[in-house]
């Protein structure tokens, strides 16, 4: 075996090429691959990520162990010095530790940088989604998931922090990265989120904004108006149209002006959503104290698209309420349905965004999130032009789409069988998604080739049928209380995780291209 300089005190290795011969020498002496990227070097040893067969474990070489970490001790002599070499669990507990010895594994805050969110319902992505980010210039959100997915996936919180960051750890990503609460409606779930670690929050109260108050008539307008919470909005009826009508707002090259219907109209539309996000924002606050954070509104979730004045007057609204905030997802026009490009007039949508984001520079500056934004590749040269940096790409259920296609060219019968489950799961699944696919248009997989299966995940109707029956597939149950598909599906991603890894970098990659020259 090559020797190689471990320099005591400090751990320090002599050259930071020597970290590939490391990890080869280490994989020989403790029998299991050790992930050359992941090799970090602190004061109190040398930290690692393992693999013997399908299992992933933390390795710490020392000269007298860590006592932040259990799992399993063995004395062992490397380069002539008595080493202590600890193989640890992933552990929650594991986790928490290796954040404080190795602080570029844990999440932070990102700022104005765009960025890209990559949720991960699986737990197993985030090497893939490294590789990708590695070549691009977007800010990563490697932790993102909502509580509505978390639910549909059996995972809590503080899985899904944990699994990003044992990605992270095992790439070596040490440019930092941020954890995203998605979609969050109660304190109940902000109190989960803080605790396991995360870092942004994205507020949803779609729940209270009123989609039906762009076609109401002035009477109904009237009463939805004096129905609000405005002992939590802080104002009164009178001092908005003191501070709104008769004026004229200048927003860079436009100008934004309110009539009485107008503002009447964005109040009753979003002011309960308004002051709920206040009431969330101060609750997040005062539990994360010094701990710096950032948040995100999300109103992309509602029937009816968001107009500029509408978007100026929840800015504007917001600010006066004390919320700080990073993000604002609005309804954008146009259909941006799950797992498939825009559907709409790119004209359209170009004109609306283009005063969007002038709005978000004057009264921000803040980034504008493009929610449902997986495969969106028609929007994204879009954004790239007239945002800039004021941008967040979020994505979610591509990657799992991704991980259906390793499936698909790594085991044909249990794609067939996934791919049959969710067609009988579709037609239930769909009601919470803004999904147009029809069964009729998705192939029947037995009539399908093997050599033709991952090309499924090109196909409209198939993308979204398996996009939105995720949570069915990952919990089904046999008639012994076992599951049906989610096991076998990790089994084989994790057998072959280069082959996952693969198709995830190739696809993110498109994501990710058209903004390198922003």
């Amino acid at each position: 075996m090559e020797a190689f300089p471990l320099l005591l005190p400090g751990w320090a290795l002599q050259a930071q090429a020597d970290g590939p011969k490391l990890a080869a020498a280490l994989s020989t002496l403790i029998r299991a691959h050790v992930y050359p990227q992941s090799l970090e070097v602190t004061p109190k040893g040398v930290f690692f990520l393992i693999r013997k067969d399908q299992e992933k474990r933390l390795g710490i070489l020392s000269s007298g162990g860590v006592a932040d970490f259990g799992g399993l001790r063995h004395e062992l002599t490397f380069n002539g010095q008595a080493l202590i070499f600890q193989s640890c669990p992933l552990t929650p507990e594991h986790a928490q530790a290796l954040r404080r010895h190795v602080p570029w594994t844990a999440p932070r805050t990102l700022g104005l940088r765009a960025s890209v969110g990559c949720g991960d319902r699986l737990g197993l992505a985030t090497p893939g989604h490294v590789r990708a980010v590695r070549k691009h210039t977007l800010a990563p959100v490697f932790a993102q998931q909502s509580i509505r997915e978390m639910t549909r996936t059996g995972r809590s919180p503080q899985q899904v922090l944990d699994d990003a960051m044992w990605g992270v750890f095992q790439e070596g990503w040490r440019q930092g990265y941020g954890a995203d609460a998605d979609h969050l409606k109660t304190e109940e779930d902000a109190d989960r989120c803080i605790a396991a670690g995360f870092t942004w929050f994205t507020i949803d109260p779609s729940a209270f904004v009123d989609n039906d108050a762009d076609g109401a008539d002035a009477a109904t307008l009237a009463a939805k108006v004096a129905a609000l919470p405005w002992a939590d909005l802080e104002t009164t009826w009178n001092d908005l149209r003191r501070a709104y009508l008769g004026q004229t707002f200048h927003v860079g090259p436009y100008m934004l002006s309110f009539e009485e219907r107008t503002l009447r109209q964005a109040l009753a539309k979003y002011g309960a959503a308004i002051a709920h996000t206040a009431r969330m924002y101060r609750h997040i606050a005062s539990r994360m104290g010094n701990c710096p954070f950032e948040l995100e509104m999300s109103v992309d979730e509602t029937e009816v698209p968001t107009s500029p004045a509408e978007h100026f007057f929840v800015a504007r609204e917001l600010a006066r309420l004390g919320v700080r905030w990073i993000s604002l997802a609005l309804r954008f026009v146009g259909r941006l349905e799950k797992g498939v490009d825009y559907i709409g007039e790119l004209g359209e949508f170009e004109a609306h965004l283009k005063l969007h984001v002038a709005i978000a520079r004057t009264l921000g500056p803040y980034k504008l999130s493009l929610h449902s934004g997986s495969d969106k590749f028609a929007l994204y040269p879009l954004f790239a032009q007239h945002a800039g940096e004021l941008f967040h790409l979020k994505t979610a259920g591509t990657s799992y789409l991704e991980a259906l296609r390793a499936v698909a060219e790594l085991d044909p019968t249990l794609f067939r069988e996934i791919l049959d489950f969710a067609r009988s799961r579709y037609e239930t699944d769909r009601a919470t998604y803004h999904v147009s696919a029809l069964l009729e248009r998705v192939p029947h997989p037995a009539e399908v080739p093997d050599r033709d299966l991952p090309a499924l995940l090109e196909h409209f109707d198939t993308r979204q049928v398996l996009h939105v029956t995720f949570g069915s597939v990952l919990t089904a149950t046999d008639a012994q209380g076992r599951p049906r598909f989610r096991d076998r599906l990790l089994a084989v991603l994790q057998a072959h995780e280069e082959t996952h890894y693969r198709l995830l970098e190739a696809h993110f990659d498109r994501h990710l291209r058209p903004f390198d020259a922003t």
